[in-house]
């Protein structure tokens, strides 16, 4: 997970491609969007098969295609080619992290079934802390090493994360049966007869997908650009500034994000246990609505720092909290296949959330404040759906 998670460090990568390589915001996110969309799907897929395959297996895929997604992108940007950019980095790598990302979070839920929002919660804060790994250590060590050179740089890493990935899935296995013997179905799954595609159609499936999808995609416009928007701010505050500095500080802010990032996966998880998931998502979706009214109104950089740092500890919320909301709901017999399937709001979110900043910085070039005000605005309305679509449904809690 925590190689994984190092596509959350993409804003590193995003400002320097577009200077380099003269491609537009839009152009080069469409790369990060790509890789989130297919997460989502492929996590779907893998979660119908975890069940008949096992978890090592998905494991082991994913960690290849993950690792071919970054030597693909090394070939794409030796070639200059944006398509091939999107096939490697974006589809093969992005189908990579979701085999990569279902297995050991479907997984670990089946180890502690008395304390799943702490144990799933625990998990995918490994993959909040990726961002940390790639932007304070791998990527800026790299490239000092190569000189700047982001084909070299891309092909390393390619080749590290497989390795390291590889090692990591071949020890992915479940427990025991009679470990499970205790563990009971869900409340929408009672009966054996019922089947992942009737959970998938039902009434709580839709409104937790939608509630999730909102969620998602106000914190995920953040990620996709949070080193540029927090390079702008600085920029105002200080024009002397100059462009290694900048840099340094963007790095320093996708760091300090992504700690929260998994910090709050951990602790929404298991504050979860507690509160309940219902409430918990409610909590993080109208502190969000907060911070991001702060957000549009702030110049201070240390502020909008801090600021996306909460809302990255409330975006990591919801990944901690939704693997044993689908648990409570809907058990551990149809968790692979609904859990995976739930995944798409974040390949939805990927999509939406990166295009809509993306989208205000190209239509603004000259105002990057306009264009930060607007997006903190559109990241608003998405919350309070989400927050409004939570009061129509019931949460029901497993014994």
């Amino acid at each position: 997970m925590l190689n994984l998670g190092t596509v959350y460090a993409w804003s590193f990568f995003q400002k320097p491609l577009c200077e380099t390589y003269g491609w537009s915001n839009s152009q080069v996110v469409w790369t990060f969007s790509l890789a989130i969309c297919f997460l989502g799907l492929s996590a779907a897929a893998g979660g119908l098969i975890l069940p008949k395959s096992g978890p090592r297996p998905l494991a082991l895929a994913g960690a290849v295609l993950f690792g071919a997604g970054y030597l693909l992108a090394a070939l794409a940007l030796r070639m200059h080619s944006l398509p091939l950019l999107y096939l490697g980095y974006g589809v093969i790598g992005g189908i990579g992290l979701g085999l990569g990302y279902v297995t050991p979070v479907a997984t670990v839920a089946r180890w502690f079934p008395d304390r799943r929002g702490l144990a799933t919660g625990t998990v995918v804060m490994g993959f909040g802390f990726g961002a940390l790994l790639m932007s304070k250590v791998i990527a800026p060590s790299l490239l000092r090493t190569v000189g700047g050179d982001m084909v070299l740089a891309f092909t390393v890493m390619g080749v590290l994360f497989l390795a390291l990935s590889l090692a990591s899935a071949a020890f992915i296995r479940n427990p025991t049966a009679s470990s499970l013997a205790n563990d009971t179905a869900g409340t929408v799954s009672d009966s054996d007869t019922v089947t992942a595609g009737i959970c998938i159609f039902s009434r709580p499936f839709v409104l937790m997908w939608l509630i999730f999808f909102c969620n998602i995609t106000a914190g995920i416009a953040l990620i996709g650009f949070q080193s540029p928007l927090f390079q702008d701010v600085c920029a105002k505050r200080d024009p002397a500034l100059g462009m290694e500095a900048l840099a340094g500080y963007g790095g320093t802010l996708i760091a300090a994000s992504s700690v929260f990032n998994g910090v709050g996966r951990f602790l929404w998880g298991a504050f979860s246990d507690r509160l309940g998931r219902l409430r918990t998502f409610r909590l993080i979706l109208v502190s969000q609505i907060a911070a991001f009214a702060l957000l549009m109104q702030t110049s201070h950089p240390w502020l909008f720092a801090t600021l996306v740092c909460y809302i990255l500890l409330c975006y990591g919320g919801g990944f901690g909290t939704m693997p044993s909301f689908v648990l409570d709901m809907f058990g551990a017999r149809l968790m692979p296949a609904v859990y995976g399937a739930i995944l798409t709001a974040w390949s939805a979110a990927g999509i939406a959330g990166p295009q809509i900043v993306a989208t205000m910085k190209d239509h603004f070039p000259g105002h990057p404040g306009l264009a930060s005000f607007y997006s903190f605005a559109v990241a608003i309305c998405f919350l309070g759906t989400g927050l409004l679509l939570s009061f129509f449904m019931k949460e029901r809690r497993r014994g």
